[in-house]
């Protein structure tokens, strides 16, 4: 058997050539490619413009320089996500509150924003973990009441919906990882999406130095048409090789889901039965891409989740430790958050293989490798 991978981008011939398409145009940056897959971003988010970035960090940093958030404000976000999510207030001079989780969804409890908002909080950054989508709604309604921002941290749930409507559609801004482990990838990268057409072109120039003419524009015009800049911008921008791999992810995309589903389908079935694994918990009117599966060790459990952990990679299963706790990494201990519900999450919860190539045999082999560890109940 093929050795097992925890996560692997789902590449083919289609994207080999698309790149190589590209490179030979020889317009490999701020051509029509990152503008077709800009618009289609937009469309299967139910959104106006998409803007490609070189990260979702780099994407979520001119977000917040957009929207004037900086020293002195306050943005409530998880500490249950990658570190990102929260470094990225940092880079913008504001502070992140941490609020706690849902222990059934692992995504941001809503009344614990509630609880954490003071005069200072002028934003809130929620994070769909693992592919399933916060409880974006019950966000938006606090968020209206106390005339808050909202941004969504959608980094791992692009194709995931709420309501039968897509990520992004009930946001105003949305922010979409393409990083090699996403549903969709461009090896590296991001897609902002709004509903403001003004923001839209701001954030457009923001991640191009701040320059007046995008070089699509600046292709066609008169050679005195010149470029200006009226703000301080940066350089974030997705080149078009990367674009056209996107492309062609989006075209492979019902296929991706397909496989994905059905591989959490399977690990759904088998453990369900399982007396010590708590499955994760999908709501009734949410559909999520099963970007990772994730599964928790309930109190009950014979061995530690690290335990756990180790015993599978001498079986030569691959694993990740669950969503970190980012309050308990170094640069915020100062905070002094006191979130138990992400604390013992964070300390009980590991990712198994997941990814459109995992085949039926290697799935097999792991719940094989289950059944037979150390006093297993199966």
């Amino acid at each position: 058997m093929q050795a097992i991978k925890f996560s692997c981008p789902y590449f083919g011939d289609e994207e080999a050539k698309a790149a190589s398409d590209v490179v030979k145009s020889q317009w490999v940056v701020g051509g029509a490619k990152l503008q077709e897959l800009e618009k289609r971003f937009a469309v299967m988010s139910n959104t106006i413009a998409g803007i490609g970035v070189s990260s979702w960090t780099t994407g979520a940093f001119l977000v917040l320089k957009a929207l004037g958030i900086g020293p002195g404000d306050e943005v409530i976000v998880p500490s249950l996500t990658f570190i990102a999510s929260v470094n990225v207030i940092l880079h913008a001079g504001a502070t992140p509150v941490f609020a706690d989780i849902d222990p059934h969804t692992w995504n941001i409890d809503p009344a614990d924003i509630e609880r954490k908002i003071t005069a200072k909080t002028k934003l809130i950054l929620p994070v769909d973990q693992i592919g399933l989508p916060c409880d974006i709604q019950g966000i938006q309604k606090i968020a209206k009441k106390h005339g808050i921002m909202v941004v969504q941290d959608a980094a791992c749930s692009f194709a995931s919906a709420v309501d039968g409507k897509p990520v992004g559609a009930h946001s105003d801004i949305t922010i979409f990882s393409l990083h090699a482990r996403k549903i969709v990838t461009t090896g590296e990268g991001g897609m902002i999406v709004v509903k403001d057409a003004d923001l839209a072109e701001r954030l457009k120039r923001l991640r191009h130095q701040g320059m007046s003419l995008s070089d699509f524009d600046r292709r066609d015009a008169s050679p005195t048409h010149f470029e200006n800049y009226p703000e301080v911008g940066y350089n974030f921008r997705l080149t078009d090789i990367q674009a056209a791999i996107g492309l062609c992810q989006l075209d492979r995309l019902n296929d991706i889901m397909q496989r994905r589903q059905r591989i959490a389908e399977r690990y759904q079935t088998f453990f369900s039965k399982h007396p010590w694994i708590k499955l994760p918990t999908v709501p009734k009117n949410v559909k999520t891409n099963w970007q990772t599966y994730q599964i928790q060790l309930k109190d009950n459990a014979p061995i530690s989740r690290n335990e756990l952990m180790d015993t599978l990679f001498k079986k030569n299963i691959p694993t990740r430790r669950g969503v970190m706790a980012s309050h308990l990494e170094k640069p915020y201990l100062s905070y002094q958050a006191k979130l138990p519900i992400t604390e013992h999450v964070a300390a009980t919860t590991l990712q198994l293989p997941m990814h459109p190539a995992l085949t039926d045999e290697q799935q097999q082999y792991i719940f094989d490798i289950f059944i037979t560890l150390p006093l297993s109940p199966l």
